[in-house]
């Protein structure tokens, strides 16, 4: 597949003036370079669901506002859907959908319904095709009790939603999200995991995502990028990760009895209610076969499960390692 996403070398510096004292008491001042994305490079092919994470300040969001034309950069380039973001933002703007987590492009006194029918007409777009996308974006986002309401009277999960149908309603080839569902609650959060996993595998779409969440990360996207000090420091599929920085696996058992002992080098046990024993396992020194093998040999089994650790445990690993 073609690369829609293609960065080389970028970087985006701010500079500013810091005040302090001189020699001899005397008022000083010096200019401060400040490297908010130093140097990245990286290509996103047609179709995958890409997150970059890192710290705060890592330049997440830097990266994602140059790519949409928003900031323009120091140096280096970047291609979107063959356009160059800061100096062709307008064509580009009819082929990307963005939605900043902080950022409404809903106007707060207007009903949802009328927002979506402004858009129709800023991004020029056919009133049947319109009316086709926005019936089945209402559906599948259950917005239909929302459309005659004012945007400001909307909880923060019920704007997000109407925030990424407006972001859709273009028909977007390319979709960047910038912490999507940052406070939000634990249902509105799967909701719009859901629908932005879904929506991209059903029409092929490419998303960039930006997350403090790891089950955005490990509900939404296939791919890693992690950010540190505006350096990318891995870059990675979702399942390499997990095994290249925890070669762990955590072996869940139910059982009659109230525990099940199992004592295997590598084998350490968590916290855990009656009737169930969960067991991470160091794969290095000892195989899961082993410690299934032992479990089993006592008896009163009901039920197995082997999993890989959460994905909040792999960032922390990461985060630890690039350090």
């Amino acid at each position: 597949m073609s690369a829609v996403v293609s960065v080389q070398d970028l970087t985006k510096q701010y500079r500013y003036t810091k005040r302090g004292r001189g020699f001899a008491g005397l008022a000083g001042r010096r200019e401060v370079v400040v490297d908010a994305v130093a140097g990245v490079s990286f290509q996103v092919r047609a179709g995958e669901r890409v997150a970059i994470i890192g710290p705060n300040g890592a330049g997440k969001s830097t990266t994602l506002k140059m790519l949409s034309g928003v900031l323009e950069p120091t140096g280096g380039a970047a291609s979107v859907l063959g356009l160059v973001p800061w100096r062709e933002r307008k064509r580009l703007a009819y082929r990307i959908g963005v939605v900043f987590g902080q950022r409404s492009q809903l106007w707060a006194e207007l009903p949802a319904r009328d927002s979506f029918a402004l858009l129709r007409r800023i991004y020029d777009q056919d009133e049947a095709a319109h009316r086709a996308r926005l019936s089945d974006l209402v559906e599948r986002f259950a917005l239909a009790d929302l459309l005659d309401q004012p945007v400001h009277r909307m909880s923060l999960g019920q704007r997000m939603r109407c925030e990424i149908t407006a972001s859709l309603l273009h028909g977007p080839e390319l979709l960047f999200l910038d912490e999507p569902t940052i406070g939000l609650d634990v249902t509105a959060k799967a909701a719009i995991r859901d629908f932005v996993r879904e929506h991209a595998r059903d029409h092929g779409q490419t998303v960039l995502l930006t997350s403090h969440d790891t089950r955005d990360i490990e509900l939404v996207c296939e791919r890693v990028i992690v950010v540190n000090q505006g350096r990318i420091v891995v870059d990675q599929p979702v399942d390499q990760l997990r095994r290249r920085f925890l070669a762990r696996k955590v072996v869940t058992i139910q059982s009659v009895g109230e525990a099940i002992c199992v004592e295997l080098p590598g084998v350490v046990r968590r916290p855990a209610p009656a009737h169930t024993t969960i067991l991470e396992v160091d794969t290095a020194k000892a195989r899961v076969e082993q410690v299934i093998a032992a479990a089993l040999a006592q008896g009163g089994i009901e039920d197995i499960t082997i999993e890989d650790p959460p994905m909040e445990e792999v960032v922390h690993e990461i985060y630890a390692a690039v350090r």
